[in-house]
């Protein structure tokens, strides 16, 4: 089931959205310079469907059904079109009417994670570092589209993806069915993959204990973050791409500057692994939780 909440009451809004046979993976909201109403939202799901809700008709609109296996992710992209990972080792691109476009085959093994060029700015959409809130639901539209555009720039979306075949493919995927770049270096299976703010750089996350920098233009490798002495969940980037911060099986968080590629602090309290964590957009605090069942908060 999907279920929607009020982040303002902490209620929950209506009947959970009931259909997938089991568990789901993955959500992405359809970016508010395409729809400022904000009321579509896809899911994902290990009975490998994809369902595309309409959120205030509580129904779903359609259902992408055309991987073999679990899909583990799935992204809306900044054209409308959604983007599915799957451990069919496939990518597939759904037009924003449900069709198949294209399937970007490479990987050896599982698919596990997505990410795009401008995911940082398809999160945040109307809502900059001033702070200004929007006047209604054109201007907001108006503001997300040119924070876009500006993140875009001249050239299409970039997607990258990571591989249980421990290794990442960098992709123009509206242009090219082959990636611009094979990403090698990990050592064990690619767990997660994150876009700097800026565009300008990845961050990739192994269970070989580290976090990889690599150039989110060419693909090249730049360097290894060593400090975790476990499998590293995630990472997740400050809104001004200058640290990163990384989630382990080690119990730890731990910031990395990215100027000097060393580490700047570390953050323990969680009692066992920490699965998840996210940076703010405004980027004053950090959020991470684990197998301990306690969600923290940091002040940075």
């Amino acid at each position: 089931m999907v279920r929607l909440w009020d982040p303002r009451t902490g209620k929950e809004i209506g009947a959970p959205l009931a259909g997938h046979r089991k568990w789901i993976t993955s959500l992405a909201w359809e970016p508010l310079h395409i729809n400022p109403k904000g009321n579509r939202l896809a899911s994902s799901s290990k009975d490998g469907t994809v369902r595309v809700w309409d959120t205030s008709l509580r129904r779903c609109v359609f259902t992408l059904a055309g991987h073999t296996a679990a899909v583990t992710c799935v992204k809306w992209a900044g054209d409308g079109r959604i983007y599915t990972s799957s451990q069919d080792k496939t990518i597939k691109i759904w037009n924003p009417d449900g069709t198949l476009y294209k399937t970007l085959t490479g990987h050896a093994h599982w698919v596990n994670t997505l990410a795009f060029s401008t995911d940082f700015v398809l999160r945040t959409g109307a809502y900059d570092h001033t702070g200004r809130e929007p006047e209604n639901e054109e201007d907001a539209q108006k503001k997300a589209l040119k924070r876009y555009n500006e993140a875009k720039g001249k050239g299409p979306e970039r997607l990258v993806s990571g591989s249980d075949d421990f290794t990442m493919f960098l992709w123009d995927p509206l242009n090219s069915s082959k990636p611009v770049a094979r990403m090698t270096g990990h050592q064990k299976v690619v767990n997660h993959v994150s876009f700097s703010p800026d565009g300008r750089l990845i961050a990739s996350a192994s269970f070989d204990n580290s976090v990889k920098m690599w150039d989110g233009i060419t693909g090249n490798f730049i360097a290894s973050l060593r400090g975790h002495v476990a499998a590293v969940y995630q990472v997740c980037w400050s809104s001004d791409s200058r640290m990163l911060l990384s989630s382990s099986k080690d119990s730890t968080l731990k910031v990395w500057d990215l100027r000097t590629k060393k580490l700047k602090l570390e953050l323990p309290g969680h009692a066992d692994e920490v699965f998840t964590v996210d940076w703010s957009p405004g980027g004053d605090m950090v959020a991470s939780g684990g197998k301990d069942r306690v969600l923290k908060l940091w002040k940075h």
